[in-house]
């Protein structure tokens, strides 16, 4: 979906993080919280870092005055301003701002603001966001997919239909991606899915695959992850598997 050229600048571990992931929220305690009616103000600054620090303010501010301008910095020409609007919008989610968000994930070039689209549509908890975000967990940079598979946990805020949907791209990708921190998330998200799943079929699915990447995945990190993952469920087969290999010294 996205050129090699894209994919050779960002899709590497080193690359799982963004800037702005380095800038530690506001605390009361160190720092006064921005004024909001100036932040307001600067969201329509003409200056792009007086845009980008108004929207940023807004990861740590929340008022919904601030959703239409955070919507519409979406499309500006700064990336730094999308990645910065992005965030904002997940610290203050909104059903009006879902349709902006598909929109942008789709069309924008940088793989930092896809990453922050994503966050975003996860927080939206919404079920227009499901298809989307499985669509780049499927397709996407590595850190987009590593994202996208936190963000599908949201779902069990969506509902039963939402939550089915998301397994399939889940499952797959703990089988399949080629880094093991998409494993990994993959493997907590399907954990807090199950936990909203009665026990049918897409359950039972959703515990085997946790189950075979536990017993077979070649990274330590992720079957610890996916044990945790099974433990949480507290299914009695991924229990019984755990206490077995535990007993044999597999760890």
């Amino acid at each position: 979906m996205y050129d090699e050229y894209e994919l050779s600048l960002l899709d590497t571990e080193g690359e799982l993080i963004t800037p702005l992931d380095q800038i530690e929220p506001l605390n009361e305690s160190e720092v006064e919280k921005p004024d909001v009616e100036l932040m307001l103000v600067l969201l329509k600054n003409p200056q792009p870092q007086q845009r980008m620090l108004a929207a940023r303010a807004f990861c740590d501010l929340q008022d919904q005055r601030a959703t239409p301008h955070l919507i519409h910095l979406l499309t500006d020409n700064c990336p730094l301003v999308r990645v910065s609007a992005a965030y904002g919008i997940g610290r203050n989610p909104s059903s009006e701002a879902v349709a902006p968000l598909i929109t942008q994930l789709n069309r924008d070039w940088n793989g930092y603001v896809r990453k922050g689209v994503v966050w975003a549509l996860g927080n939206c908890r919404d079920f227009r966001s499901l298809a989307p975000l499985t669509d780049a967990l499927r397709t996407d940079i590595s850190a987009v997919r590593l994202w996208s598979a936190s963000a599908l946990a949201q779902m069990t805020e969506v509902g039963y239909e939402a939550i089915v949907g998301a397994i399939p791209a889940l499952i797959e990708a703990l089988v399949k991606d080629p880094v093991a921190a998409v494993r990994s998330n993959s493997a907590w998200t399907i954990g807090q899915l199950c936990k909203e799943l009665p026990s049918n079929v897409v359950y039972a699915t959703a515990i085997d695959a946790l189950i075979q990447a536990f017993a077979e995945d070649k990274d330590l990190g992720v079957r610890e992850d996916t044990k945790a993952a099974l433990l949480g469920v507290g299914d009695p087969r991924g229990l019984q598997l755990i206490e077995t290999l535990e007993q044999e010294g597999w760890f």
